[in-house]
């Protein structure tokens, strides 16, 4: 047990998640913090800081929450110098926050496509830019990006979503190339689909108590048989924020159940 606490300790890291006050960011923030970590988290919403801080609390955990949107450089600038100064240097980051619109292409406004890409690829580029010199300075860090399948696959009316996961892939590599040299491990997590608040209108029981269509098809899609739990991301997360990674790098870690694997069933 001495060598797995070893390998997978975070104690003393002080842990950056964005979006981190619901849903996948908050349970990859309570696995951080298990493991060791102190955590600060963003949101736009000064009531969802207040609801979050209650639910950390309730989970025996302290939490540093800030307002701050990921779009806002000169925030994000001052929100990271404001945790280094309180907590110290930050070495873990996960680019969790992000928006979707499930819209048909040909229907989306370009405002409504700008939006899902300057939230969901943008603004890590914006935040990973502001935690990244303090890494250098202190010799190693840790930067994980929520992905998605939708880095990989397309699906109708999710075309800003799987743009914007897709450049989020490649930034993660880019990352990895400019900055491994500094130890610092660039890598992304990509969730296939998850059950959480948000996605919990694809899953509820139709009128004559059958399932949702698209629950259906996810089901049938995935090997697993199952969505995922925000408690599947969990183990990635402290690993690939952890020691046991650090020759890891650039990778995408698809925690999907096996959809990306999986062609069908034969007719």
């Amino acid at each position: 047990m001495e060598y797995l606490n070893d390998m997978f300790s975070l104690k003393g890291n002080v842990a950056f998640v964005t979006g981190g006050s619901y849903g996948i960011g908050f349970a990859i923030a309570k696995a951080l913090a298990r493991a060791g970590a102190v955590i600060a988290f963003n949101c736009r919403s000064e009531e969802h800081i207040q609801q979050a801080m209650k639910d950390y609390e309730r989970e025996g955990i302290e939490a540093h929450g800030y307002l701050c949107d990921v779009t806002d450089e000169v925030h994000v600038q001052q929100l990271v110098a404001e945790i280094e100064k309180t907590l110290g240097t930050i070495d873990i980051l996960v680019n969790n926050a992000g928006i979707i619109k499930r819209i048909p292409m040909c229907d989306m406004t370009t405002d409504e496509f700008r939006k899902v890409v300057d939230v969901d690829l943008v603004g890590p580029f914006i935040v990973s830019k502001a935690v990244i010199p303090g890494m250098i300075k202190k010799g190693h860090g840790k930067i994980i990006n929520i992905c998605s399948m939708m880095s990989e696959l397309g699906r109708e009316t999710v075309s800003a979503y799987a743009a914007a996961k897709g450049g989020l892939k490649m930034l993660t590599r880019n990352i990895c190339s400019e900055f491994g040299g500094a130890n610092i491990q660039c890598n992304g997590i990509g969730p296939g689909y998850i059950a959480t608040p948000q996605t919990a209108p694809l899953r509820e029981k139709q009128p004559d108590g059958s399932r949702h269509p698209f629950d259906q098809f996810i089901v049938s899609k995935t090997p697993a048989g199952r969505w995922g739990t925000t408690e599947d991301l969990e183990g990635p997360a402290v690993f690939l924020a952890s020691h046991a990674s650090d020759f890891v790098n650039g990778h995408i870690l698809y925690v999907d159940g096996g959809i990306l694997a999986y062609i069908g069933k034969q007719p």
